[in-house]
């Protein structure tokens, strides 16, 4: 059993309010999980209203097959206009 982790750092494009941030990264969240069958989530600067990190895993039987899935999740979150990607940590396990 091979899982791949995925730390992803972004700001939140014309964001000035928490609710804002908030209703453009629910459509980002749950399109991510409905696509790629993931686990994912903001993790950190929760009371940030520009600046998300989101938290992906997935779990596979291939490692190769979880650095894919995880190489078109990041794909995915950097064609969205909304959102600038900042940062990214991945790791497989």
């Amino acid at each position: 059993m091979h899982v791949g982790s995925l730390t992803v750092t972004l700001k939140v494009c014309d964001a000035a309010s928490l609710k804002e941030k908030r209703h453009v990264l629910k459509g980002v969240l749950e399109g991510a999980r409905r696509r790629f069958n993931i686990a994912i989530a903001e993790v950190d600067h929760l009371d940030a209203h520009d600046t998300a990190t989101l938290g992906v895993a997935c779990v596979s039987n291939s490692s190769r097959h979880a650095n894919s899935i995880l190489d078109h999740v990041l794909n995915h979150l950097e064609a969205n206009p909304e959102i600038l990607v900042v940062d990214v940590h991945m790791e497989i396990f």
